[in-house]
């Protein structure tokens, strides 16, 4: 399987998203987020993810136009936070969005999580931003079967993506089969299940093999099940080693030993019980 930097997946006719993207969570700091972004950049990153929820918007923003390229040639993905969604709240929020960015659109717009109260119309909302090409592409995050069975009774354009928590420890199979059944692409937060692959037995030993860290064996298992990965760092050498995975292949079967490692172990909530009392 020959993959690289800048190997990426179609979310639609007009956009791909690279394989391996650049996580800005936790990253508030001016001064730190140009110096990640730069970095990021600088090794061969040009995807990064934000999220209203992040505050950190802005940083980003400002990080990507202080660094010389041009808009074309990054990828920017951003979500409504839980407060903004709702119909006339999420168009509300995806104005301040572009302007916290300093954009004229972003790549891909998302809702971070579903809500029952305004399940559709914050959808509908999307669909309105996508027909007016100020997302290029629109998609969901932690849904589960349950709520993209359930939007799709309603849903004029399908989610494009579903970004997801997803780790060897929770491979959620049966979501996993289910949106590659659909042609929904699939995105891992917490690709590294917050630090805690590089604790793994199995994953330090082929590490080992490989001359790799349990980091970059994951993220390589990862792209090998057709994943995009966010994983995020402010940690000059961690950026730069999380991107140095494509020069090795794992064979088949240490893949699916991988897949074994699952627990069905969530790190974050629940996106049923969110769904239900309507945020955290």
């Amino acid at each position: 399987m020959s993959l690289s930097l800048s190997s990426m997946i179609t979310l639609n006719e007009d956009v791909s998203l690279p394989i391996l993207g650049f996580g800005t969570y936790k990253i508030i700091d001016l001064a730190e987020m140009n110096q990640a972004v730069n970095q990021a950049l600088h090794v061969g990153y040009r995807a990064f993810d934000t999220a209203q929820l992040y505050k950190n918007e802005q940083q980003l923003g400002v990080a990507l136009q202080n660094s010389g390229y041009q808009r074309q040639d990054y990828f920017v993905t951003s979500k409504v936070h839980n407060l903004n969604q709702g119909y006339d709240e999420t168009l509300k929020a995806f104005d301040q969005v572009l302007a916290d960015l300093q954009m004229d659109y972003v790549d891909l717009f998302l809702v971070h999580w579903p809500l029952s109260n305004t399940f559709f119309e914050t959808w509908q909302a999307l669909e309105i931003i996508y027909t007016q090409k100020r997302a290029k592409a629109i998609g969901v995050c932690n849904f589960n079967i349950s709520h993209l069975e359930l939007l799709a009774t309603q849903a004029k354009i399908k989610p494009m993506i579903n970004q997801i928590e997803l780790h060897p420890y929770f491979t959620q199979e049966k979501l996993v089969q289910y949106l590659r059944q659909e042609q929904i692409a699939i995105e891992a937060w917490s690709p590294l299940a917050q630090g805690k692959v590089n604790e793994d037995t199995l994953l330090i030993s082929l590490g080992e093999k490989y001359h790799k860290s349990a980091s970059q064996i994951t993220l390589r298992w990862h792209m090998q099940k057709g994943y995009i990965a966010i994983p995020k760092s402010s940690n000059a050498s961690r950026i730069a080693d999380n991107a140095n995975i494509f020069d090795f292949v794992l064979s088949d079967e240490e893949v699916v030993a991988i897949d074994k490692l699952n627990q069905d172990r969530r790190l974050g909530p629940n996106p049923n019980d969110v769904y239900k009392k309507n945020g955290f």
